[in-house]
């Protein structure tokens, strides 16, 4: 099974579509809230919501959203990379709900190979996530290093590090 990509192997204009999608709950929402330190009552409280939001309900916390997109993608995009360079931009579209199902996906938008070093390159991404109705959520671009072939050959090729099993 593939995980990541060498430069190479990205075509412009490619679209990876992630899978599988994840269905968000109350308790990831306040999880990764409580880890990254966000109490806001929007996210956290579901009487203020109510009570004070157009929303009338809590809203899943936008970094979460963006965190979750960007591990789906690993996978299709940079499970091989040597470096996230950028974000270039992010923009939460639409807000996310308790229940709601996130998808994603990514199109490559240009690469570049490294001027410095002949055996990686840049590759230039934009990622979308979007609910289970097709409502688009989040998008954002970045910039990727990835390796050439040449490049994991050298360190071992496809798994490197990866032991044998002993009898």
């Amino acid at each position: 099974m593939q995980f990541g990509r060498y430069f190479e192997e990205f075509e412009i204009g490619a679209v990876y579509k992630h899978w599988p999608g994840k269905t968000v709950t109350e308790y990831d929402d306040h999880l990764f809230c409580l880890i990254t330190m966000n109490h806001h009552p929007l996210h956290m409280d579901a009487h203020y919501a109510a009570e004070t939001t157009d929303f009338g309900k809590n809203v899943v916390v936008g970094n979460y959203i963006y965190s979750l997109l960007l591990g789906m993608s690993v996978p299709d995009v940079s499970g091989k990379a040597i470096a996230n360079l950028e974000v270039e931009s992010l923009k939460h579209v639409k807000p996310t709900f308790h229940g709601d199902t996130i998808y994603g996906e990514t199109e490559v938008l240009d690469k570049t190979p490294s001027k410095s070093k002949d055996d990686r390159g840049v590759v230039y991404v934009e990622t979308r996530g979007y609910k289970q109705d097709g409502t688009i959520v989040c998008v954002f671009r970045r910039k990727v290093m990835v390796p050439k072939r040449s490049y994991g050959d050298a360190r071992g090729g496809e798994q490197p590090g990866r032991p044998e099993p002993v009898a």
